[in-house]
């Protein structure tokens, strides 16, 4: 049987870079009891464990590539419940767009998931967006009662400005 724990203690490892990382994730925790973020809780718990456990580098890398697509999967099944069992049917959604207030809500939704499409993007391109949308959400949520849509539709209109600001830098540069 293969061996998965680390020698002599993971915790004592580099102890620079980890300390590093064991106090974000341990401030990641408070912040959340603080903010009353279950998921940041849970999530920075997790990720503390797992690294205290000497687990980190077998589940990172696969939780850091495939992360996003289970997480985006998991909120599409939830969604996707009152489907399956019954409470909305063909009927119920076709009575949901008929007024003004379906329809924006509507166009939203379809408006919130082409962005959020392009912020998977930028976040595999450049690892830093997510971690400056974790710094803005985590801001917002523990000082301005904001809710944590999560970092997808974040790094979606960071895409959307940044494209914008690549068009306007161009028109008033050349």
């Amino acid at each position: 049987m293969k061996r998965i724990w680390r020698k002599p203690c993971p915790f004592f490892r580099n102890m620079g870079v980890v300390m590093e990382a064991y106090l974000f994730l341990i401030g990641l925790v408070l912040i959340g009891v603080i903010a009353q973020n279950k998921s940041l809780i849970i999530a920075a718990a997790f990720l503390l464990i797992v690294k205290a456990i000497g687990l980190d580098s077998r589940l990172f890398p696969s939780l850091q590539a495939k992360g996003i697509t289970w997480g985006v999967t998991l909120i599409t099944a939830a969604i996707l419940v009152p489907i399956a069992a019954g409470d909305i049917g063909f009927k119920e959604l076709l009575n949901s767009i008929r007024g003004h207030i379906g329809i924006i809500s509507f166009l939203a939704g379809i408006f919130v998931a082409i962005v959020a499409a392009h912020g998977v993007g930028l976040m595999k391109e450049d690892p830093l967006v997510t971690t400056a949308l974790l710094a803005g959400t985590i801001l917002a949520v523990g000082l301005f009662r904001g809710v944590p849509v999560g970092p997808l539709i974040g790094a979606g209109i960071a895409a959307l400005v940044i494209g914008m600001w690549d068009v306007i830098s161009k028109a008033f540069s050349g």
